[in-house]
């Protein structure tokens, strides 16, 4: 009662406008930060800020007002409701995370329980939690998506038997994904800061009607904190820091935020700095995981040192700096202007997989790294809230971005250091509306424009003279660009039944001229100009307000790109991936059914089954150059493979989970996750997806009371024996555990995890835990580096 006494006193005393309202916790008296204030006829959305407070002017004599928050129950409100008496809400906890807004699967926020797809949502309170590493780890922590490593400095996401280049990721409405994303593992999410979120979100399925190309397997969405206005006279001013230690990795990480807000202007300033040591692993497990020697350069020459300590996983260890500023001008209701700018460049690292490989006998290379990771953005965000003919309301994004990537390698005892560097200029705009057409039906609609610039080139040097000469670059110098249109109906039939359906087209094109200085292409210039169309129609049905039943059938398509077109690289032992500019687009068909259920206040289940077919599928197949199938490349004989439509692939499986409350503070909650792929190999024969990981999921035992939050989980995976594993993954036996046969497999796994979080204060709050209690020694299927043995992690957070 103290802190609603509070507010009521700190709204008189600013003289605060009538149209502005405060969402406070009922139990508590708590401000509830972030909660929507929703209206679906016009469309409009707005969210509280730290203080729990909003103006909701724009919301003026509507009706049927929503006030939404994760873990609360939903409200609806009219507008007088809301500005009546002391303009304080209170809003219930309830036993489930119940309403969530959601925003990835339309670009518009909307209730989850409106939308026929499979939706996951992470919060901050989540993630400070269970305090990942990085964006991949976070993403990890839901126990619905399997992480691939090569490295430390990796994190590549497996969703639906599906990975890298066919899964889209989306920072503040824009696509990451560019024109050299590949289909092998990738680590671009790590360039993102897990402190700077307000939001993740993991559309499952199909996305490809409202984001295009990629989106076939998941999008991943995330939103960084939103720059938060003042609602009284006197600025508004937060912000945090944090200071973390993990044991395992000797990681050190720092962080601080901070926000100042006035009535029309904001700005929030993010900066974060990680620093890694190498990675011990487990002492409980396979021993061909051991480390039990690293190269080291000695005197001119490569030499094998034996490895004081096997367990720890040298060279692993990087660094890691991020960087976001966004400014906010809010002129007046209708209008919201918003800048934001992000910078990511890590360390160089070695890639940890390639250290552990062999030839005759000894280690197959002297060096192998990442050159430093970069990734900037800028991003414009406008949006104008005003209901007419064409929209309620209007987004327009105008984003840049710049990646900058770079190999190293060099084979052992050899003085020839091959770098090869590649560089992505990224330009988009999109145009997002929504509009009301009276009380049952919602359209959405837009249109985007994408163009990728990529520099490549190569430099050979000579490491005994320091000599340079240019080298074969990785890539052609070439333009990709994609345009695209789309338009989406959600038709309220009754208050139980949903019916949405959309349609997409695209046009994308390549243009790539080869340098055929050091290879003797056929060819010095490729292009591509196709199109794709796609569409989607899904139901949500609710027999009772606790029962959800809903139907999702969808298509989505993958663009080739110009990784897909033109890249040479050695994929394997004695192959070489040659270009090929006779492609065509892949296409994905899609079918979901999902059903949940909630008994009572006590216990929620709920269950996804998938289907998926992938046709035309760009796949890595025997090749031929100039009329022969093997060339010297590198100094090898290697045989000539190339991306071909030459595949199709199905995935199936399922998505189940339970919650649970106990009581007293005490829940139990599961997810559990299981897919099987198959794709077609050259002789017509099938083969197991490579990136169908096994069977996976997390329990989760927690009590939470008060400021107090303890949770143990235990996670695990099934394993992946040698007749299920795919050809591709059979010839990296030296990442793999070896069975009775003497064959290469992926052992099952699990980890049991404890984790706390305790407020003491308003302004000071302590969080960790100890991962992988058990010490045990388990490389996730398809990893090139070794899980995190025991880990004790510490993280202290001040805000004011």
């Amino acid at each position: 009662m103290k802190k609603i006494f509070f507010f009521m006193v700190l709204i008189v005393c600013n003289n605060v406008n009538a149209q502005v309202i405060t969402l406070i916790d009922k139990n508590t008296g708590d401000p509830i930060q972030d909660a929507s204030i929703i209206s679906n006829t016009p469309s409009l959305i707005t969210m509280t800020n730290s203080l729990g407070q909003v103006d909701i002017s724009e919301f003026e004599n509507l009706d049927y007002i929503q006030l939404l928050k994760i873990g609360y129950k939903r409200q609806v409100k009219s507008y007088q409701d809301l500005i009546s008496n002391d303009r304080i809400i209170q809003l219930e906890p309830f036993a489930f995370s119940g309403d969530a807004v959601i925003v990835s699967a339309s670009k518009w926020a909307q209730n989850v329980d409106d939308i026929p797809a499979r939706i996951v949502g992470i919060s901050p309170r989540e993630i400070a939690l269970q305090n990942p590493q990085t964006a991949a780890d976070l993403l990890g922590s839901s126990g619905e998506v399997f992480i691939q490593k090569s490295q430390l400095g990796g994190g590549s996401p497996m969703i639906r038997g599906f990975a890298t280049n066919r899964l889209l990721y989306t920072i503040d409405g824009v696509r990451m994904n560019n024109a050299i994303f590949r289909g092998g593992n990738i680590q671009n999410v790590i360039s993102l800061d897990a402190f700077s979120m307000e939001a993740t979100e993991i559309l499952f399925g199909p996305g490809s009607v409202i984001y295009g190309s990629d989106a076939i397997g998941a999008v991943m969405s995330f939103r960084t904190r939103t720059p938060e206005l003042s609602y009284t006279d006197k600025p508004l001013i937060n912000g945090s820091a944090v200071s973390r230690y993990a044991s395992s990795s000797n990681e050190k990480t720092v962080h601080f935020d901070v926000n100042v807000g006035w009535k029309k202007w904001a700005m929030v300033t993010s900066f974060t700095s990680s620093e890694f040591g190498d990675l011990r692993m487990g002492s409980h497990g396979p021993d061909e995981y051991l480390r039990p020697f690293y190269v080291q350069r000695q005197d001119s020459m490569d030499v094998i040192v034996e490895n004081e300590d096997p367990l720890i996983q040298n060279p692993t260890g990087y660094s890691q700096i991020n960087l976001m500023q966004k400014v906010r001008f809010k002129p007046n209701k209708n209008w919201n202007f918003e800048y934001g700018f992000h910078l990511s460049e890590s360390s160089s690292y070695s890639r940890y997989d390639r250290h552990i490989r062999y030839k005759d006998g000894l280690p197959r290379y002297g060096e192998w790294s990442y050159g430093p990771q970069k990734w900037m953005m800028n991003n414009l965000n406008i949006t104008h809230s005003h209901g007419n003919k064409i929209y309620d309301q209007m987004s327009i994004r105008l984003a840049q971005q710049s990646f900058e990537e770079s190999r190293i390698s060099r084979d052992f005892n050899k003085n020839d250091r091959e770098t090869r560097i590649e560089n992505v200029i990224a330009y988009s705009g999109n145009i997002d509306f929504i509009k009301s057409l009276g009380k049952r039906n919602t359209l959405k609609y837009g249109g985007e424009f994408v163009l990728n610039e990529v520099d490549s080139r190569g430099i050979n040097e000579d490491i005994s003279t320091g000599e340079q000469s240019a080298g074969p670059s990785r890539y052609p110098q070439a333009d990709w660009m994609s345009t695209g249109i789309y338009i989406t109906n959600e038709f309220k039939a009754n208050e139980k039944l949903i019916l949405t359906a959309g349609i997409r087209y695209s046009q994308f094109q390549i243009n790539a001229d080869f340098d055929t200085s050091f290879y003797d292409f056929p060819f010095t210039s490729a292009s591509l100009n196709n199109g794709a169309l796609t569409g989607s129609i899904g139901t949500v049905y609710h027999p009772t307000k606790n029962w959800s039943i809903s139907a999702n059938f969808s298509t989505a398509y993958r663009a080739p790109n110009v990784d897909d077109i033109g890249k040479v690289f050695d994929s394997e032992p004695g192959a070489v991936v040659v270009p090929n500019p006779n492609l065509e687009a892949e296409y994905a068909y899609n079918g979901e059914l999902s059903i949940t259920k909630i008994f009572g206040n006590t216990l929620k289940l709920d269950i996804t089954g998938f289907y998926t077919l992938l046709d035309n599928a760009l796949v890595r197949r025997d090749y031929q150059l100039n009329g022969a199938d093997s060339i010297n490349y590198d100094g090898e004989m290697s045989k000539v493979q190339a991306i071909q439509n030459a595949a199709v692939a199905t995935v199936y499986g399922l998505q189940a989970g339970f919650e649970l409350k106990l009581g007293g503070g005490f829940s139990i909650n599961s997810r559990f996750n299981y897919q099987l792929g198959e794709e077609e190999l050259d002789d017509g024969s099938i083969s197991p997806s490579r990136h169908a990981a096994p069977w996976f999921g997390i329990s989760r035992l927690k009590y939470q009371k008060n400021h107090l939050s303890i949770e143990f989980n235990s996670q695990y995976s099934g394993e992946k024996a040698f007749e299920d594993m795919s050809i591709e993954e059979i010839s990296k036996d030296y990442m793999y555990a070896i069975d009775d046969n003497g064959n290469p497999y992926s052992p099952a796994w699990y980890t049991i995890n404890l984790k706390a979080m305790y407020r003491f204060t308003d302004h000071l709050s302590v969080s960790g835990g100890i991962e992988n209690i058990t010490d045990q020694r388990y490389r996730p299927y398809s990893s090139g580096i070794v899980s995190s043995g025991r880990n004790v992690i510490l993280s202290l957070k001040a805000i004011f």
